[in-house]
């Protein structure tokens, strides 16, 4: 990933929803060229000079300090993500020389985290690599994400999925919200590993089969994505209305724990025993993992 047009890109787009009015600058009825806030009003909101924020949104951030990044991300009303999203794009412009690129995550996981996953028997979990493969996952897990499995493609990725299988668009109740998160976490661990090779694959792929795909990486929108819930509507029992923890596993670097445990005595609890009694019947781990 080109970091110095990444942060130009980043830099200006959010610098271009923001209008004078949300940042509580006077306009006085003089014509604009642009929608959103003008570099020079981004600068004295940040307290620094109009020279300085300018090479800052060139794509520059070499040498650019914390205190910096935190008064521009005060001026452009960035959230958690975003802030978070600045400061992995400074990482990356200050590292010394030229890195290598770091190999990518491994596909398989350690046979404890296997263990771990096959422990879990009520809800569906699994575990995903920052190029939104499921590399592990538990039955349940496997039945929820069925349909990814229907094609020879291994491991099944998300994103993939998303953008270029129809099935997509049934198995998800709000699929433009599912394709918006997808973007914005891909779009989030980019910037934070720039030099995957895994990742950029991955964008290059989408970016040249998908135009949903293309439109929404060029908004250069981020999200964290740790807990909340999601709703399914699954080929073979239908309607699941599911909480998520997602958890970062600290000595498997890249890789992340995702469980969906359902509202205990709700219809998608027994929704869920349903699916379990479907996965054993229809052999859906064997399945999955050939």
């Amino acid at each position: 990933m080109d970091n110095r047009a990444e942060v130009r890109q980043f830099l200006s787009t959010r610098r271009g929803r923001i209008t004078p009015e949300q940042a509580g600058i006077e306009t006085y009825g003089g014509r604009r060229r642009v929608s959103g806030l003008r570099r020079e009003e981004v600068a004295r909101l940040a307290g620094v000079s109009v020279d300085y924020y300018t090479r800052l949104e060139r794509g520059n951030l070499t040498g650019v300090s914390d205190g910096v990044l935190d008064a521009i991300a005060g001026a452009l009303e960035l959230d958690r993500a975003e802030h978070d999203h600045l400061y992995d794009l400074a990482r990356t412009a200050n590292m010394p020389g030229r890195k290598r690129a770091p190999a990518s995550a491994p596909v398989g996981v350690r046979p404890e985290l296997q263990y771990l996953l096959d422990t879990i028997a009520t809800a569906p979990a699994f575990i995903g690599n920052n190029r939104m493969d499921i590399v592990a996952a538990n039955t349940l897990g496997y039945a929820l994400y069925s349909d990814m499995y229907r094609g020879p493609a291994r491991p099944a990725n998300h994103s993939r999925f998303i953008f270029l299988d129809p099935r997509a668009h049934n198995f998800y109740t709000d699929w433009e919200r599912a394709a918006n998160t997808n973007v914005a976490i891909l779009r989030r661990e980019a910037g934070r590993n720039p030099h995957d090779k895994g990742i950029a694959e991955l964008i290059g792929e989408l970016s040249m089969r998908s135009d949903e795909f293309r439109t929404r990486w060029a908004a250069h929108n981020v999200r964290r994505h740790y807990a909340g819930t999601k709703f399914f509507q699954h080929p073979a029992v239908g309607l699941l209305e599911l909480n998520y923890q997602v958890l970062g596993l600290e000595e498997d670097p890249g890789h992340s724990l995702t469980v969906y445990p359902a509202t205990p005595g709700s219809p998608s609890a027994e929704t869920l025993k349903l699916l379990a009694s479907w996965a054993a019947t229809e052999r859906i781990a064997e399945l999955a993992r050939t």
